[in-house]
């Protein structure tokens, strides 16, 4: 009777973790993960200059839905100098003097076959994407701010 018990809570307990996070992490070299990071690059390089390379921290898909926090490097591990950017020329210079190293926090949404990036922000200090509206559209990629 024990171990009936002890079974019942290990799946109930499994049940529920497999719920919490309910997104995956495209794997390095599938066509998602592509579409992904084609889908912020001309934005990263408008701002940054071109060309970027990613280093992805944080990947999120759940069906038509996605997040991403990727942090921007020229192609070989190379610094970017913020204040050499096309932003940093926008915006008078010595904009990014705080900022160590450029990433990038992404919301992405699937349209057909191709990922969008419809929302963004460049070295972001706030959790913008936690909010009511972003929790209803994206939760399922927001598992650690949305609950």
């Amino acid at each position: 009777m024990k171990q009936l018990i002890l079974a019942g809570v290990l799946m109930v307990t499994a049940a529920s973790g497999a719920l919490a996070q309910s997104w995956k992490e495209p794997a390095r070299g599938t066509q998602v993960r592509k579409d992904m990071m084609s889908a912020i690059r001309p934005i990263a390089e408008w701002r940054l200059g071109a060309p970027v390379q990613f280093v992805v921290k944080d990947l999120r898909v759940a069906g038509d839905v996605g997040y991403g926090r990727l942090y921007a490097q020229r192609p070989g591990g190379g610094k970017i100098d913020l204040n050499a950017t096309p932003i940093s020329r926008r915006m008078g210079g010595d904009y990014f003097e705080e900022w160590e190293e450029p990433y990038i926090d992404v919301m992405y949404q699937k349209s057909g076959n191709v990922w969008v990036a419809v929302e963004y922000t460049l070295s972001s200090s706030e959790a913008w994407w936690a909010s009511p509206e972003y929790c209803a559209a994206y939760g399922p990629v927001l598992t650690d701010w949305c609950r």
